[in-house]
């Protein structure tokens, strides 16, 4: 199928490294984590997470409506408006009609479902919120941007996991391709630093744990890796057909090349331990971008910091790609943003793209052992990219990956 190139023509994000685009792409270059001791945790089995600071989210948004909306939907707005901004592009004048917004997001507004459910427990009825199902329900991301930019196309809010952001980057280049929309809105977001979703993943087995500086426990790919790292945060990208960018003048930031998807149907945890079938969605995007394996300069790995995930990343990565492309993972900065992962690590390799820059490694001296993989450590690697993936594999098995390359 000979389909319409895809253009990337505004990013926006909001992340525990920065409220903006600029700030978050900074501090991830510095490869220091930004884990904290969080005071709402206290007395949790885990304290600690790295989290969206030095903003009022509610004076960010403004206006009468943030009452009415969780932190994962004002983090989504905030970061549509930067990404929209950064297009070029006014709500004001487009045809709304032929906008879509597709965001992403795995656990909803399920923070403030604990809060309202602990309300009507201890209080009673009229102690709950009557916002209380718009401050939970995963649509309302979308919905919420929908409103404010008078975008009438599809709104869509795909859940996928920690897969959720390529998910919704993917479903929104197919809406493009087939002339459903002339813009998307896309991406995705999350914020589930609380003590029961905390508690879970503690007691799950897959969180870090140790006393010390929260800010060492993330290590993707180390030797004595012990767990992923907490993280909330947003990105959302404007995609539009390249001709289209191209008429209006718009110079687009990278492009969309190519998309894969495919489940293990293993667990609904652990990943299949062979990686073939995540191996099956990388190569699913390396065919639909027209790419062979040596084509690609630089791997954005998913990297969790868990055993099982970055081993079996680790050994896709050296199987797929024998010429050692050079590898980051963000998480190690920004811990595991979940469902708006992938959609960060997309941005972030858009950014690589752009500044022909590769961010290192957080906590990382060296790949373990058998790890047949390329990380970059210490300091930022210059290196020119003109085509780079990201990696996301989510519980349940969803793999989904999106190959990026220089307009």
């Amino acid at each position: 199928m000979n389909r319409p190139a895809v253009a990337i023509t505004g990013l926006g994000m909001i992340t525990p490294a920065g409220n903006d685009t600029a700030t978050t792409w900074a501090g991830v270059c510095t490869g220091v984590s930004q884990a904290r001791t969080v005071p709402s945790l206290r007395g949790c089995e885990i304290d600690f997470a790295c989290t969206v600071s030095g903003i009022d989210l509610d004076e960010a948004v403004g206006g009468r409506t943030a009452y009415r909306m969780g932190k994962y939907v004002k983090l989504a707005v905030l970061a549509a408006r930067e990404a929209v901004a950064d297009a070029g592009l006014d709500p004001a004048v487009w045809d709304g009609s032929r906008v879509a917004v597709v965001i992403g997001t795995s656990s909803g507004g399920s923070a403030r479902l604990t809060e309202q459910a602990v309300a009507l427990d201890r209080r009673g009825p009229e102690a709950t919120s009557p916002s209380g199902i718009l401050l939970t329900i995963p649509n309302m991301p979308a919905a919420e941007i929908a409103i404010e930019m008078g975008a009438t196309g599809p709104s869509l809010a795909p859940c996928t996991a920690c897969s959720s952001g390529v998910t919704a980057l993917s479903t929104a280049r197919d809406l493009l391709v087939t002339g459903q929309c002339d813009l998307a809105i896309a991406g995705a977001t999350e914020s589930i630093v609380f003590p029961v979703a905390m508690t879970g993943f503690a007691r799950s087995g897959a969180a870090a744990r140790g006393d010390g500086d929260p800010a060492l426990l993330c290590r993707p790919f180390a030797a004595d890796r012990a767990g992923l790292v907490m993280g909330e945060g947003a990105a959302v990208m404007v995609l539009e057909r390249a001709d289209d960018a191209e008429a209006r003048g718009a110079a687009p930031r990278a492009l969309l090349a190519g998309a894969g998807a495919t489940t293990d149907a293993h667990h609904p945890t652990s990943p299949l331990p062979s990686g073939t079938v995540a191996r099956a969605a990388v190569e699913a995007a390396l065919r639909d971008a027209g790419w062979r394996a040596e084509d690609v300069e630089h791997v954005n790995a998913h990297g969790t910091s868990t055993l099982l995930n970055d081993a079996t990343e680790a050994a896709l990565i050296g199987r797929v790609y024998p010429h050692r492309p050079p590898v980051t993972a963000p998480k190690g900065v920004l811990g595991h943003c979940m469902g708006a992962a992938g959609a960060i690590e997309a941005g972030l390799t858009v950014l690589t793209l752009q500044h022909g820059v590769v961010p290192p490694i957080a906590n990382l001296d060296a790949p373990a052992p058998g790890f047949d993989i390329e990380c970059v450590t210490k300091q930022p690697l210059r290196l020119p990219v003109r085509r780079a993936v990201s990696h996301s594999f989510g519980f349940g098995g969803h793999n989904a990956v999106v190959a990026l390359r220089s307009p």
